[in-house]
């Protein structure tokens, strides 16, 4: 009998010789348009990258940046959460499905997505993902709450964590009764994807008979300590090194590599093995023209190493943020929605 891996991998995926044109294309346009951009550290120069991550948010919602800003459904509904510190609360935005338009059958939804935006820790808002939220919502008949956390460098770490954790816990008690069933899953992109690990690890420790239908986590960042693409990769569209060191080094200010190794920074580092029968199925998504690749196949091969059932979703020629970008542009956009809505719907039929 022959020798056979028990890991197996089709290196196909992976070989730039079998980038399409049109991959090729659209991420050199994506680093020719994202030199036009000035760069969201130095925008209030000689001020403190404070200033200049707030002045960078309000030129990109006032789409003075190279690029349309994200698109605002008026369907979205703004609100509020409370949080752990008193006095102050979390904004949250929801989406109902597109079916349910009264606001007693929006209280009869299948349960909520708890999703998680991306923008490398400093960028972005609970309105950042209004497209790509309406259609989980319309996927799942699920109501889909984004979280407005705090973001670096005002407030780096714990900050952020924290304010998932609170909206997570919120949804785990509250979720039944006000959306009609319960938090079914949670998910983001990027940054979103590395809070969103964070905050199922500390439901599961939290609530013992905590369960997901499923995790969404979109080209995730889990090793804050860097893997070898951020060395390899130094000029990827998107997030090149330089824009990765200085949005880690917002959210991690003064923290050293054995420090972001900690669990509760680098969700890589967390012992799964208390959680094997526990751990939630989970889509990983990348494309390969991303640094933070390694990221979700070694993550994901961690998940599968440990019970979990996993689908690791990989793209080629596909750069960071791929899924947000219309189909017609990128057909490996259209492929990873596809591959979404599957998803949900894989784990929406066994609930």
């Amino acid at each position: 009998m022959p020798l056979k891996s028990d890991i197996v991998f089709d290196a196909a995926k992976f070989d730039p010789a079998n980038y399409s044109e049109q991959a090729n294309n659209f991420n050199k346009n994506l680093i020719a348009l994202s030199a036009k951009n000035p760069n969201w550290w130095d925008v209030c120069l000689p001020q403190r990258s404070k200033v200049g991550a707030v002045k960078y948010r309000e030129m990109q919602s006032r789409g003075e940046l190279a690029g349309p800003p994200p698109p605002v459904l008026p369907q979205g509904i703004n609100f509020k959460i409370p949080s752990r510190d008193s006095g102050r609360d979390i904004p949250c935005r929801i989406m109902y499905p597109s079916s349910r338009e009264s606001e007693e059958d929006r209280r009869h939804c299948k349960g909520t997505i708890m999703h998680i935006h991306g923008g490398g820790w400093v960028i972005g808002d609970e309105s950042s993902y209004d497209t790509l939220i309406q259609f989980y919502a319309n996927v799942g008949d699920l109501a889909v709450l984004s979280v407005g956390y705090r973001l670096a460098p005002e407030n780096p770490f714990p900050k952020g964590p924290e304010d998932c954790q609170d909206v997570a816990e919120y949804l785990v008690k509250n979720s039944e009764k006000e959306y009609g069933g319960p938090l079914r899953f949670i998910g983001g992109e990027s940054a979103g994807g590395h809070l969103s690990l964070l905050t199922t690890f500390h439901l599961l420790k939290t609530f013992p008979t905590f369960t997901l239908a499923g995790l969404l986590l979109h080209f995730g960042a889990y090793d804050l300590s860097h893997l070898p693409l951020y060395y390899n990769m130094t000029d990827a569209p998107i997030i090149p090194q330089i824009v990765s060191k200085h949005f880690i080094d917002a959210f991690l200010p003064n923290m050293s590599l054995e420090q972001r190794n900690d669990p509760s920074v680098s969700p890589m580092y967390e012992d799964l093995a208390p959680f094997r029968g526990r751990l939630p199925s989970a889509l990983f998504t990348c494309g390969t023209v991303d640094p933070l690749l390694d990221d979700s196949v070694f993550m994901g091969t961690r998940w599968t190493m440990y019970g979990g059932e996993t689908y690791i979703k990989i793209y080629t020629g596909a750069p960071h943020a791929f899924v947000v970008f219309p189909r017609e542009m990128l057909k490996e956009a259209g492929e990873g929605i596809q591959d979404t809505k599957e998803y949900i719907e894989l784990c929406m039929a066994r609930v």
